[in-house]
């Protein structure tokens, strides 16, 4: 049984977390969504319409990195840009249908296959133990949000 002292698997679990983003995120890119896409789709599909500059904030990256690949997904009909009615002078994006049906359709592919790939190589019981893993990986990113959202709130400059 592996060491339950989080310093002996700390390394591996975030080795293994970011090995299976970046091979999830490879396999969305055949539905045309690399990393930046994919990341400014999916802030807008779970939090809806936004100003650009929160949509930079939300994704820790400067204004300038959603330039282009913002201005693609407006091109592909994905994303719409309009003046945001509270405040004219500033602009707010948000999914199209078109949008929404795509994101939806690819991670629902991605979801199916990796359901499938578990289904395999899995038992029932193994399977059983991931679902909690799961749960208890989703505690870890929303107390590291957390965290984030105090240490921003505490240090506006960053």
């Amino acid at each position: 049984m592996a060491s339950a002292a989080p310093e002996r698997f700390a390394p591996l679990l975030r080795r293994t977390v970011v090995s299976l983003a970046q091979r999830w995120r490879r396999n969305l890119r055949h539905d045309g969504l690399g990393h930046v896409r994919l990341a400014i789709v999916g802030h807008l599909l779970r939090a809806g319409p936004m100003s650009v500059t929160e949509l930079a904030t939300r994704e820790g990256v400067r204004l300038q990195s959603l330039t282009r690949p913002l201005a693609e997904l407006i091109d592909d009909g994905w994303v719409l840009r309009q003046a945001d009615a509270a405040d004219g002078r500033r602009s707010v994006v948000g999914l199209t249908a078109a949008g929404s049906k795509a994101v939806r359709s690819a991670t629902r592919a991605a979801d199916r296959s990796l359901a499938e790939l578990l289904r395999r190589m899995l038992s029932e019981e193994e399977r059983a133990l991931l679902a909690r893993a799961c749960e208890l990986l989703q505690r870890v990113d929303e107390t590291l949000a957390d965290e984030a959202r105090t240490r921003d709130a505490a240090d506006p400059s960053r």
